[in-house]
């Protein structure tokens, strides 16, 4: 089968109720996307699927059909630049494990809503774990993020 990721199509030969984390990280080398939990719940593993974030972990690849996948390494753009300027700018990570799910979740969140307001970002957020628990820092930099983006 054929998926679209980061803007590439690529051949891939597994079953289609294959999660689509494992092909991305197995069969694509995208190492970026994170196994946490394997049952959605801590959105270590989350990816854009035509710009909605999803849990990898969880999405058969056999549903996809011609949807565009985008993963971290594939961010690229006004919000996406904003939201990894705002990650920088005050050291959001401690252990990174679950960031770059952070991340698609913050970047899907500002692409739909540039202005939102901390109870957009708790409810954006709400399924995203971090295990060092740096929510503050996160919600801080996402809120930063959309000042830096203007409009």
């Amino acid at each position: 089968m054929q998926l679209d990721v980061n803007g590439r199509k690529r051949e891939i030969a597994v079953p289609e109720d294959t999660p689509l984390l494992w092909v991305l990280r197995d069969e694509l080398q995208l190492l970026g996307t994170k196994f946490g939990c394997g049952i959605a719940q801590c959105g270590a593993c989350t990816v854009h699927v035509d710009g909605r974030p999803v849990r990898s972990c969880v999405t058969k690849v056999g549903t996809l059909g011609a949807a565009k996948i985008t993963t971290i390494e594939g961010l690229a753009g006004r919000v996406p630049e904003a939201v990894q300027n705002a990650w920088r700018e005050i050291d959001v990570p401690q252990c990174g494990y679950c960031q770059s799910g952070q991340v698609m979740s913050a970047v899907a969140l500002l692409t739909k809503n540039a202005k939102p307001t901390e109870a957009d970002v708790e409810s954006a957020m709400r399924g995203n774990v971090c295990r060092c628990a740096t929510y503050q820092r996160i919600r801080t930099a996402i809120l930063n993020a959309s000042e830096a983006m203007g409009d």
